[in-house]
Formats: structure tokens, sequence, C-alpha cells
């Protein structure tokens, strides 16, 4: 079965090309700078070793195990995000060939010849995790494994290329380190999806079905692998597991692995605060630190180690705050599945809203709403405290960081309450960053989602916070509402009628809810479009206090490129999985990644992108961009994948 590659990359005026599989950098920093598993003190003591002999345990002192893909029958490529291809710096073309498919299904290594390291070899991260507030003890990559890094010479930018449902590791607990099909499909297309809509996240590179491995949860599915990539793998839950471990050494190296490797180097942290003591007079810090700062002493209050949990706070504010302003749910915000580098990350009961309602979560078995639309921010900030106390002796120790007997000896006794109300003080600072900085990216966002050039305070409860609790009262579409904005004129608003009128647009075509009152529902609309539109004159008037036509087809534009047209709806996935599963209908999952890559548009089929005519489906693009099937709004589903 062929591998479909929608023409989904933006174009580009760099002359780089892109290189072949064998010769695409490859790096294993990770594995060289910290410890390994013992038991698999070398990649050779792991290579010998019958696959079915790693099985699950408990691993001690180490960040990861050595362990190899298990190998697989025909491996059959479904999809390939081009998208995936030009970030990682590998060629077009590259997907037809062998090297890829197998590499892709985890039966090629790159860096071990079969006897000796020609580079790397392929491991398992240990970590642990809260999950849903009780601490669940080592969780680690039950079932990914991570085959090695790579640098885009053009970008600069490194990833970690890692295979999802390769086979079991010391982390795969009570399971089988399989993947289904259906869990696979959903994570191949969302991870692309926030990508292009420029929300921070993993990614993935391809979607292979395993004919020959059939995978047991609810019932008998078929297998599959996703070639996923990020900057970097690491969780919060890295540091819970060292925590409840007590593994003061190992919490150290792993902080400045990150610091120094990950993010590259401590001067890229963010600067001091100007008033530690009082964050919220200050402004945000700018990233980055004069070289002066670096070298001196560390400040009494935040040495470099409250910087490098300043700077992981303020990555997972600000995909948190994308996720609020996109209507995105998660579904499962443990510690193990909340990012070091501030991604979207670990795909499972994940959905987009469709009528707004706060209250919302995608996973069934939520039942106390923990991981609720409204709930993300404060949860994730729940997160981010966990990994303050695991930081926090280190954040507690201030200038004395670097102390020969603390490094050796630990808090000197007597010292540990002192440390302890330091700690406290500085993640309680933080914790005000962690909310400047959501309310600052969360205000960028929704400005230009609702067309404006510039923020007033005055917006954040006349349009924003108005405009959802209208959305919620109405049982109004999420997306719909943005998009169907987004292509509004002046001049349709220009009186309370033509306002009335117009709020029909944002309606299901079958109406209002029969719970409100269609005169009263459309009254409240025009009242939010007139202050809308005031809002959108003062904005973007000109001299004459009239905005141009010229002005106005600009803000239409502006709208529609921060706006989406599609979105991959939970009703939308499940049709996609059906198709392939059961119809053996390929060429839809093509299709689905291509207005994934692309959710802009206005319209798919017959447009020409990157200089080629794409030949999709207009009756489909259209039935996946209308109203949500009334019955299939809002759809739950479970974790198991």
């Amino acid at each position: 079965m062929a591998a479909h590659l929608s023409n989904g990359a933006p174009a580009s005026s760099s002359s780089y090309e892109g290189a072949s599989l064998a010769d695409l950098p490859k790096s294993w920093h990770f594995t060289e700078s910290l410890p390994p598993d013992a038991l698999f003190p070398t990649p050779a003591d792991s290579h010998k070793t019958p696959r079915d002999e790693i099985r699950p345990r408990q691993v001690h002192n180490a960040m990861f195990s050595w362990v190899r893909p298990e190998e697989q029958q025909n491996p059959e490529l479904l999809g390939v995000s081009p998208a995936a291809m030009r970030d990682l710096g590998i060629k077009v073309g590259e997907e037809k060939s062998e090297d890829f498919r197998q590499l892709v299904a985890g039966n090629k290594l790159y860096g071990w010849d079969g006897e000796k390291l020609e580079g790397g070899y392929p491991w398992a991260q240990c970590y642990g995790g809260f999950q849903f507030g009780q601490w669940a003890g080592q969780l680690g990559d039950g079932r990914a494994i991570s085959l090695f890094e790579t640098t885009n010479p053009e970008s600069g930018e490194r990833y970690e290329l890692q295979l999802k449902g390769a086979g079991m590791t010391p982390y795969s607990r009570f399971a089988d380190g399989k993947a289904v099909l259906r869990s696979s499909i959903r994570e191949f297309v969302v991870s692309e999806a926030l990508n292009a809509l420029r929300i921070p996240t993993t990614r993935a590179l391809s979607l292979t079905q395993l004919p020959h491995s059939n995978v047991i949860r609810e019932r008998v599915e078929p297998g599959a692998i996703v070639l996923r990539f990020a900057q970097s793998w690491l969780r919060l839950g890295s540091f819970d597991i060292l925590r409840a471990r007590q593994d003061r050494p190992m919490i150290r190296k792993l902080a400045t692995y990150i610091a120094e490797d990950v993010f590259g180097g401590w001067d890229k942290l963010p600067g001091r605060l100007e008033d530690p003591a009082n964050p919220t007079t200050s402004p945000l810090p700018k990233r980055g630190v004069a070289a002066a700062d670096t070298e001196g002493p560390d400040d009494v209050s935040e040495n470099r180690f409250t910087r490098l949990y300043r700077e992981i706070v303020r990555r997972n504010a600000v995909v948190v705050a994308n996720w609020q302003a996109y209507g995105f749910m998660n579904g499962v915000l443990n510690t193990d599945n909340t990012s070091i580098y501030g991604l979207s990350i670990d795909f499972g009961p994940f959905a987009f809203m469709d009528n707004f309602d706060p209250t919302y979560t995608p996973n069934h078995d939520d039942y106390a709403l923990r991981y609720s639309y409204k709930n993300q921010p404060t949860i994730i900030w729940w997160n981010l405290v966990r990994l303050g106390e695991a930081l926090g002796e280190m954040m507690g120790m201030g200038a004395d960081i670097d102390d020969p007997t603390y490094i050796q000896d630990g808090v000197k006794e007597g010292l540990e309450p002192e440390i302890a109300a330091r700690a406290e003080k500085l993640i309680a600072q933080v914790g005000e960053e962690y909310k400047a900085t959501f309310l600052a990216e969360y205000k960028r966002l929704m400005t230009a989602r609702l067309g404006l050039q510039n923020f007033k305070d005055s917006d954040f409860d006349v349009l924003f916070s108005e405009a959802l609790d209208t959305l919620e009262a109405l049982e109004l579409d999420f997306h719909h509402f943005f998009r169907r904005l987004s292509s509004i004129k002046l001049e349709e608003l220009a009186t309370e009628e033509a306002r009335e009128q117009t709020a029909s647009v944002f309606f299901h075509k079958e109406g209002p809810p029969k719970t409100v009152d269609e005169k009263k529902a459309r009254s409240r609309l025009a009242k939010w479009l007139a202050s809308w539109r005031d809002r959108v004159i003062e904005d973007w008037r000109e001299a004459d206090s009239n905005v141009s036509e010229a002005r106005e087809n600009e803000r239409i534009q502006a709208m529609k490129h921060v706006n989406p047209n599609f979105i991959p709806r939970g009703w939308i996935m499940d049709e996609v999985i059906r198709r392939v599963q059961k119809e053996d209908d390929i060429e839809v999952l093509d299709r689905v990644m291509h207005l994934a890559l692309h959710p802009f548009e206005d319209s798919w089929d017959g447009q020409t992108i990157n200089g080629i005519v794409y030949d999709g489906d207009s009756a489909e693009e259209a039935r996946w961009t209308d109203d949500p099937p009334k019955t299939e709004r809002a759809m739950q589903c479970s974790c198991s994948s």
C-alpha cells in the first residue's frame, strides 16, 4: 500500500532541498549526557539480550534504557507529512524509498551496525508522574522508543525522532508497548494540525500500519506506529521520579542538561526580574541575559536554577494560552503529559471545541472534569508547582548553589526551614509570572482572532468575555463564530436591524436551541456586534475616521489567517478512522492531512498551492467545514490507545 504525500509544505525561498536519510545529520546528545539503565550499561548489552526478555521493571539511577524497536513484518506506510519532511530537512522523494519505509517502522537503525556503535542506539526514557492528582510512581516510555536527534542545517532546529507503538520497554508496566491504528491516526493528524495553527506541539512525520500486529484493547484492533519528533521529549514527570526517589545529584544533572543542551545555554534563559520580590509590578523580562549576569555570582534570591524554572513555566503558560484561544483540550494533563519544552504532547482523548462549553472535557473517564477546558490553565500551574518542588532545594539555595559542601552533602542541618521558605516564595513569585505570561499571550491571540491590531484593557470584558458568555448561552460553535466573523464587513452592521439579521450566520442550521428565545438571541448577538464594530473602526480607521475598502479587506484577510476554516474535530477523525480501517480508504487520510496543513484556506479542491493544483473532494470539504452533526458534537473517548 503506497504512502500519500500531500502537498502541504509552504513555499520556501531557500535553495536547500533537504538530505537523504543516510546523509541526514544525526546526534545522540541525550544518551551521551545522561546515565543509562545499569542492567544494560552499553547498547551491546541491550542488543545481545533477546527482545522478549526486555520487560517491564523498576529502573533506578538512570534517565533511560537502551532498547531497540521490535521488528515489523511488511509494514505499510499510510501517510507522510510534507511539512514534517521540510522541517526535519528530509528531501522530497525520500519517503518513497525502502530505507524510509523501514526506518519509520523501526526496522532500520542508524548509528549501530549490529555489533558496535557508529553513532548511537535507540532508547526509552524513565520518568514518573502525577496522574489525576495522585502520585503514580515510575511511568516512562512504555511504547515510545527514540532513534536519534537531527538538526536541520537550514533552520538550526534540533529534533529527537521517536517511534510510538514500536514494542515493549522496561517502562511498559502491564501493557504491550503497542499502539492501535485508531489512536495513531488521531495523533498523526492532530500533531500536524496544531503546528499549522502555530500552536507549540510535538510533530508527526509518518503513519505506518502493521498488518501482522493485532492489539488487544477494548477489542482486537490493528496496530500502527507513528514516527513523531520534538525538540525534547522530557516532561515534568522526568523530575517527579527523581524527587520521589530523593535523587538530588540526578536532579541537578538533568536540570543542567536541559539548560545547557535543550535550551542552548544558561544565557538563553530569562533575565532576572527587575524586582524579584514583587514580580507583579515588573515588566515581563526579555529572554537572554547579559554576559556579566551569567559570569558573576548568582543573585541571592534568584539563581540560575530559578531562571530555568521560569523558562519552563513561561513556555507552558504560552502553550496553554494557545489551547484556550483555539479551543483545544488535551484530555489528560498529568505531569508526565506536560512538556519541559512547552509543547502540546501525548495525544489521547484530545478534542477541539464544538459548541462552546467551558466545562467540556473530551475524556469520558474524567468524571470530576479535572482536565476540562476551563481548568487547563489551573492544572498546568498545579503541575508546574510539582516541578517547583523538585527544583525547590536548588532554587532555595540562592547564591550558595555551587558551594562544594552543599553539592557533596546537601543542605546543612538546621537550614532546611530557611531554604524551604525561600523556595516557596520563589515558586509563588513565578506563579505571578505564569499568570502574566498566560494573559499576555491570550490577549495577543484573541486580539488577532477578533481582527484588532491593538489591545485595550476594556476589550477583555466587552469583547473577549462577552463573546464567550454569548457563545455558551446560545450554544454556538466556537470555531465557526471566529471564522464567520472574519468575513463580515462593517457595512453589514451599520444598523440594529442589520446586526440582528447578520446574527443568523452564527446559528446552527437548526437554529438556536429550543431553550433559547430566537429574538433575544439575535438581540444579544447584535449588541456584541455593535461593540465589535465600534472597536474595529477605532482600531483600523484612517484620518477621516472611516475605514477604507482596502483597509477593510486587509482586516478580513488578517482574520482569515488566524481563524481556521478547517479543524480536525472528533466526528471528522472518527469518520476518517472508520474509512481507513473498515473501507481501506487511504486517500481520505491524505485529504484530511492536506486540510489540516492548510487550515486557513477558503477552499482546497482545485486550488493551487506551491505551484501544484490540489485534486480534492469539494463535497467532502464542505461537509467537514459545515455544522458538526447534532448527535456528534462534544464527543468523548477513552485514554486507551
